[in-house]
């Protein structure tokens, strides 16, 4: 019996340091794509915010704290009902936001930023028009989310709507969320789409011409094309 005790616990122990192992690397990775949002022009300060999940353990960034000075110490991570169950730094204010990603999709990593083109094309439009076919990586034509005040659940419910089958859409008058199955697709997804609307800014900016656009059917074409591309296995 005592054998069999000290089996169990060697056991858990193993799983244990297996799981704290894999956070570990997580938090790493997600402290690299947060500070990428800075270096790339995604961000400014401490807007946006990054999560990544692991298990049923979601890691975010926490709130206020500047990237570059994020250390392994400062793992912050909640469970999916958003208590807090690693770290002692409070989670970012968007975390109802990103729990409701993760538990209505098949997201393992999101980004949200503040990226310049993608707010402004925000408060223009309800839907991102189609200019390039690299909306069909994103699931198809970009829509808009309503706005709500951040870090409200109002503004959860308005994200959610608008990734109803896509993998990214625009906040309004606030910024842009992608989510994919590992934290560097989704920081592409996000690169991807801030370019696109700096694409149709700079192109219907264009005076006496107006950009054209791509149908939905043509968009789907690409997305299905784009499944396949680059290096498989």
């Amino acid at each position: 019996m005592a054998e069999q005790r000290r089996d169990g616990r060697e056991a858990r122990d193993l799983r244990d340091g297996t799981r704290d192992a894999a956070e570990a690397r997580a938090w790493e990775a997600l402290v690299a794509t947060a500070r990428r949002t800075v270096t790339d022009g995604l961000v400014v300060g401490t807007s946006g915010n990054v999560s990544v999940r692991v298990g049923d353990i979601v890691l975010v960034t926490p709130s206020g704290v500047p990237y570059d000075r994020l250390a392994p110490d400062d793992l912050t991570g909640v469970d999916l009902a958003g208590r807090q169950v690693l770290g002692t730094l409070v989670p970012t204010s968007e975390l109802p936001m990103h729990l409701a990603v993760y538990r209505h999709t098949d997201a393992r990593a999101i980004v949200h930023t503040h990226a310049v083109h993608a707010t402004a094309v925000s408060t223009l439009v309800p839907e991102l028009p189609s200019v390039h076919y690299m909306a069909g990586a994103l699931g198809g034509p970009v829509r808009v989310a309503p706005y709500a005040t951040y870090g409200t659940e109002e503004l959860a419910q308005n994200t959610l709507r608008a990734l109803a089958d896509r993998t990214g859409c625009l906040l309004q008058n606030h910024g842009t969320l992608t989510y994919g199955t590992t934290l560097d697709q989704a920081f592409d997804r996000t690169a991807q789409l801030e370019w696109m609307c700096h694409l149709w800014l700079t192109a219907s900016s264009v005076p006496g011409l107006t950009p054209t656009l791509l149908t939905d059917q043509q968009v789907a074409e690409a997305g299905e094309r784009l499944r396949g591309y680059g290096q498989q296995g």
